[in-house]
């Protein structure tokens, strides 16, 4: 197992398998594969044996050193999320969009049209300026670096809605075509004003 865990991963592992391999190491001179399935067995799962209590763990025969080592992964599970959260925010609906932008676009340069490109759970992998509206074959390629499966686009303005919408209509609607034929999808463009509150060329029916 340790050998497959560097050469292929730990994802490779089954359920008692890692549980096993981390009993392993506060278990000593002890099979531990038995004692990993009996505690899938009595808590029904890998998360009820990382969520049960102490006392209950104490009580299959575990040592207080494999009942530490036991509290810490979904410890470190949460962080993590957390910090992916952070760094990586999910834009699933129009208020996590719109949260998003009241910060992202406060510095954004006027005018300047903004790409945000997402995975399959809606979240950000990077927010980048898009300087030529004639050509999207950059865009595409920066969208497959990503691995990327869909698309906002965002533009910051000065000038009335009218004006910006008219360009950006046209925009959008190309890139939503050229965006099906790679199986991704434009959610939306929106435009950004410090008085007005976001417009949705989508909810608008622009395109």
């Amino acid at each position: 197992m340790r050998h497959r865990v560097l050469t292929q991963g730990a994802e490779t592992l089954a359920d008692y398998e890692t549980l096993e391999m981390l009993l392993y190491y506060s278990v000593p001179r002890r099979d531990t594969k038995p004692l990993a399935k009996a505690l899938l067995h009595r808590f029904g799962s890998l998360a009820g044996v990382f969520a049960a209590s102490g006392k209950d763990l104490l009580a299959m025969g575990l040592r207080e050193q494999a009942v530490l080592l036991l509290k810490f992964p979904p410890v470190v599970a949460d962080r993590l999320a957390l910090a992916e959260d952070r760094l990586r925010p999910r834009l699933s609906g129009w208020e996590q969009l719109c949260a998003y932008l009241s910060g992202a676009m406060t510095s954004a340069v006027p005018e300047q049209f903004r790409l945000l490109y997402l995975d399959n759970r809606n979240r950000l992998l990077a927010d980048e300026p898009v300087d030529d509206f004639a050509c999207t074959a950059p865009i595409f390629r920066r969208a497959l670096a990503l691995q990327a499966v869909a698309l906002i686009g965002v533009q910051k303005t000065l000038a009335s809605f009218h004006a910006t919408t008219s360009p950006l209509k046209l925009f959008a609607g190309r890139l939503s075509q050229e965006a099906g034929a790679l199986s991704m999808i434009l959610h939306d463009v929106v435009i950004v004003s410090e008085r007005r509150s976001p417009l949705s060329l989508r909810q608008k029916g622009l395109f």
